[in-house]
C-alpha cells in the first residue's frame, strides 16, 4: 500500500533548509528562494494582501509587454506566465509582481476577469488556442499552443523549431491550483453526478507537464509560496534545487488530490469489499518530533488526510491548550487512553501507562471516577495520562492539581497528559497551573467503522476497527450458576476493559472499577496472578475478563481464579477444552460466561 506524504508548511520549510526564506506571509511560507548574497533582496512579501496589492500593476507596462499575444507576434521571446487558480488568494499580488517583472499573463476564465478586475493586463487562454472554452468549462488548457509551450525542452533545438513552425509560445511560470474535489464532497451530501464535476483534469495536466519540465518551468500549487516565487524570479542566478522542490510540491499536491478522487470513486462504486485492491493513504505532516521512541530515533508525526477520516474525531485531531510538545510515545499513550474513555457512556476516568490501561472507573460523580482509577494503580498512575469522557470544569480540575498519592497520601499526582472533550474556561486556567510542562489535550469522540492500517517490514496490515461493546454481544451462561444482576454488569465492565489491555490480558473489575489488570505476558497463567496481586483483596466476589480462551483450567489460570474468590469469569470459549472450564467453576461455584468475542491486542 502507497503512501503519499503531503508536505504542510512546517515540513517545506524544513526540507527547504539551505534557502533562504521570503519575508513573512500570513505567519508562514512553505518554500525559500534562493540565498543570493551578492544581491539585495527585495522586499515582497508583505504580511497583508494589502500590502502585497501595492507592487505596481502598471509597471508590467514599463517593461514594453501589452498582451501575450503580442509577445508571440512579435517574438520578442517576452518571459510568458499561466495561470489558473480555483483558490484564488493573494491573485492580484501574485499577477502584479509578475507584471512588474516583465511578464505576460494567460489566464483562464474566472482567473483572467479576477486579474482585469485587479487592474492587471491578462492575456485570455482562448486567444492563444484560437479555440473557445468548451463542454461547460471541461475543455480549457488541453491544446497544443499550451501544452507544447510548457513542455518543450529549451536544450533542444527540434523543440524549440517546432514551436517555431507552430507558433507556440514558451511558458516560463505555471501557477495552478485545483477544483476543490476534497471540500466539496465532504461538506455533506452530493449527488454522483456533482463529485463528478469537480474532478479538475485541465489542472492535474497543466501541474504534471510543468512539473515534469521543471528545468525550464517553475511551477506553483500554493498561494504560500508566491512570496518565494517573486524573489527566485528576481535573482539571475539559476538555482535547480528550488525547481525542484516546486515540482516535487506539485506532483505531491496532484497525488493527494487523486487520492482523494480515488477513494471517493471506491465508496460510490464497491460491491460490499471493504478491502480495495489497492488503495493510497494521503499523509500530511503535522510537526517533527524531538525523537522516537527512543532519543537515537528521529520521528515525525503525519496526519491522515483520508476522506474516511473527515470528522472523525481522535488524537490526531486534538487541540493542545498547553503544555510541552507532544512526543512519539505521548501520541501512543494518549491515543490508547482516549480510545479507551472513549468507549464509555457514563462518566468515566481512565488512566494510561505504555498504552495499557491502569485504572479505569466510572462513576456519576466524576470526582470518585477519577479517584478511584487512579486508586486501582497508583504507581503506575504517576506519570501517565488521564482521560475523561466528560468536560473538565473547576471542581474536577482542583482535584486534578491537588490529588495526591494513595501510596503516601502526600505526593502529588504527575501526568504526562490530561485529555478530554472539553474544559470549562476557568477549569482550563486551574489546569495549566498544574505544570508548565502538563499537555492539555481537547480531543473528539474516536469514530466508529474505520479501517485500522499496522505496518510490517515490506507491507502494511488493514483490519476493521474493534468496535464492538458489550451492548453487541450476548453474554451466554454456561455453568450451573448464572450470575446475579449486578455481576453481570461487573463482567461486561471487565469485558470493556480487556478489549483495550495489550494480550495476553487480564482485567478483574467490580462496581465499575477496575481492580487490577494483567498484560503482555506470554502466559495467560502469568497475566492473571498479576492481576490478582494488583486487586488484592478486593477481588473476592469480583468478575474476572479474559480477552482469549483459557487453553487449561485444572491446576491453572481457571481453577487459580477460583480459588481466589473470584465471582464470576467472562471469556470467548473456543478451547477443546472449555468442558474443563465449566466443570471447574461448577466446581467452586463461580459462574463462567462465553461471550463468543475475542479481544486480542498486539
Amino acid at each position: 500500500m502507497p503512501l503519499n506524504v503531503v508536505s504542510s508548511p512546517a515540513a517545506a520549510a524544513k526540507v527547504c533548509a539551505g534557502l533562504r526564506a521570503a519575508r513573512p506571509h500570513h505567519g508562514r511560507h512553505l518554500l525559500r528562494a534562493p540565498s543570493h548574497p551578492s544581491r539585495r533582496v527585495p522586499s515582497l512579501s508583505s504580511s497583508s494582501s494589502a500590502g502585497r496589492a501595492a507592487v505596481p500593476a502598471m509597471a508590467a507596462a514599463e517593461a514594453g509587454v501589452s498582451t501575450a499575444a503580442e509577445a508571440r507576434s512579435s517574438g520578442a521571446g517576452v518571459k510568458q506566465a499561466l495561470i489558473s487558480l480555483s483558490d484564488k488568494t493573494d491573485l492580484a499580488y501574485l499577477g502584479n509582481g509578475l507584471r512588474s517583472l516583465g511578464f505576460s499573463i494567460v489566464s483562464t476564465g474566472g482567473t483572467a476577469s479576477s486579474l482585469e478586475a485587479a487592474g492587471v493586463n491578462v492575456t485570455k487562454v482562448e486567444e492563444i488556442t484560437h479555440f473557445p472554452e468548451m463542454l461547460d468549462g471541461r475543455v480549457k488548457t488541453l491544446h497544443p499552443s499550451i501544452h507544447g509551450g510548457i513542455l518543450a525542452r529549451r536544450d533542444q533545438e527540434h523543440h524549440l523549431k517546432a514551436l517555431n513552425e507552430h507558433g507556440i509560445g514558451t511558458f516560463d511560470v505555471v501557477v495552478v491550483n485545483l477544483y476543490p474535489f476534497y471540500n466539496k464532497v465532504t461538506s455533506g451530501v452530493i449527488s454522483f453526478e456533482d463529485g463528478i464535476e469537480n474532478i479538475d483534469i485541465g489542472g492535474p495536466t497543466l501541474i504534471r507537464a510543468a512539473a515534469k519540465n521543471h528545468k525550464d518551468v517553475l511551477v506553483v500549487v500554493d498561494h504560500e509560496d508566491y512570496p518565494a516565487l517573486l524573489e527566485y524570479l528576481q535573482g539571475k542566478q539559476d538555482d535547480q534545487q528550488f525547481r525542484k522542490m516546486l515540482a516535487w510540491k506539485a506532483f505531491q499536491h496532484v497525488a493527494s488530490y487523486d487520492s482523494a478522487v480515488s477513494e471517493w470513486l471506491w465508496k460510490q462504486s464497491k460491491q460490499g469489499d471493504t478491502f480495495p485492491p489497492s488503495f493510497t493513504v494521503p499523509l500530511s505532516l503535522k510537526s517533527t518530533l524531538r525523537y522516537g521512541e527512543n532519543p537515537h530515533q528521529k520521528a515525525a508525526f503525519y496526519g491522515d488526510k483520508s476522506l474516511s477520516l473527515v470528522n472523525a474525531g481522535g488524537i490526531a485531531t486534538a487541540i493542545q491548550h498547553h503544555g510541552k510538545e507532544m512526543s512519539y510515545n505521548n501520541y501512543l499513550d494518549a491515543d490508547a487512553a482516549w480510545n479507551c474513555v472513549s468507549e464509555f457512556e457514563s462518566p468515566t476516568c481512565v488512566v494510561v501507562k505504555h498504552t495499557n490501561p491502569c485504572g479505569v472507573a466510572s462513576r456519576q460523580d466524576i470526582l470518585e471516577a477519577y479517584r478511584l482509577a487512579v486508586k486501582g494503580d497508583p504507581v503506575s498512575a504517576f506519570g501517565g495520562i488521564v482521560a475523561f469522557n466528560t468536560t473538565i470544569d473547576e471542581v474536577l480540575a482542583k482535584e486534578i492539581r491537588e490529588f495526591r498519592s494513595p501510596t503516601d497520601g502526600e505526593t502529588r499526582m504527575f501526568y504526562e497528559i490530561v485529555v478530554a472533550p472539553g474544559y470549562t474556561e476557568k477549569g482550563l486556567e486551574i489546569l495549566k497551573g498544574k505544570s508548565k510542562t502538563l499537555r492539555i489535550l481537547e480531543a473528539k469522540r474516536s469514530g466508529k467503522g474505520l479501517l485500522s492500517l499496522r505496518q510490517v517490514s515490506g507491507g502494511w496490515l488493514a483490519q476493521e476497527s474493534d468496535d464492538l461493546t458489550p451492548e453487541n454481544i450476548t453474554f451466554t451462561t454456561v455453568s450451573d450458576r448464572a450470575p446475579q444482576e449486578d455481576e453481570l454488569s461487573d463482567a461486561k465492565f471487565a469485558w470493556l476493559c480487556v478489549k483495550h489491555v495489550k494480550s495476553n490480558a487480564i482485567v478483574i473489575a467490580k462496581n465499575n472499577c477496575m481492580l487490577g489488570m494483567g498484560s503482555g505476558q506470554p502466559n495467560r497463567l502469568e497475566s492473571l496472578r498479576i492481576a490478582f496481586r494488583k486487586a488484592g483483596e478486593e477481588a473476592k466476589g469480583a468478575a474476572l475478563a479474559s480477552d482469549a480462551f483459557f487453553p487449561f483450567a485444572w491446576n491453572d489460570a481457571v481453577e487459580e481464579a477460583c480459588q481466589n474468590g473470584i465471582g464470576v469469569i467472562a471469556e470467548p470459549s473456543g478451547s477443546i477444552r472449555d468442558s474443563d472450564a465449566v466443570d471447574c467453576c461448577n466446581k467452586y461455584g463461580v459462574s463462567l460466561l462465553f461471550t463468543g468475542v475475542r479481544h486480542f491486542r498486539h
